[in-house]
């Protein structure tokens, strides 16, 4: 079982885990995301300028805190886009979900509070645009199924 959120929730996770806290589902808060284990990553994106660093933590310490057991992540944002991702590409490169750019928090207004991030500049096929679409901005849900 996990904590009870104290603040707004900013993250539900769903489906295949072990570990939930409120109706069969994992949520949090973001003091409970940042006490998971920290992460930081220096990469270009395609919708900003230059090399940006981000600070959050890796989406495979996240499905293991919750006990995920599955295939593949729906990754849902908070304008209702989503989009399917395996999940071995978790275990296979060093997936970020981001809460901060460049020192700064993520705001709902700019991408934010959490955007998940690949480290595009450490791996060439990153640079490739079927993985762009997998930069999911404004991350409001996870389904792992």
């Amino acid at each position: 079982m996990l904590a009870i959120p104290e603040g707004p929730f900013v993250l539900e996770v769903r489906g295949g885990i072990s570990r939930t806290n409120i109706d069969g589902a994992a949520y949090f808060d973001m003091e409970m995301l940042k006490a998971l284990p920290s992460a930081r990553l220096e990469t270009s994106t395609a919708v900003t300028d230059g090399v940006r660093r981000f600070g959050g933590f890796l989406m495979r310490d996240l499905l293991a805190h919750v006990g995920a057991h599955g295939s593949t992540v729906i990754a849902t944002a908070l304008n209702d886009y989503m989009i399917e991702i395996e999940i071995n590409e978790f275990d296979r490169y060093d997936v970020l979900v981001a809460y901060e750019m460049d020192g700064e928090p993520l705001l709902s207004s700019d991408k934010g509070p959490l955007w998940i991030v690949y480290p595009r500049d450490q791996h060439a096929a990153l640079k490739d645009i079927r993985y762009d679409y997998r930069w999911v901005w404004q991350l409001q849900r996870l389904d792992i199924r």
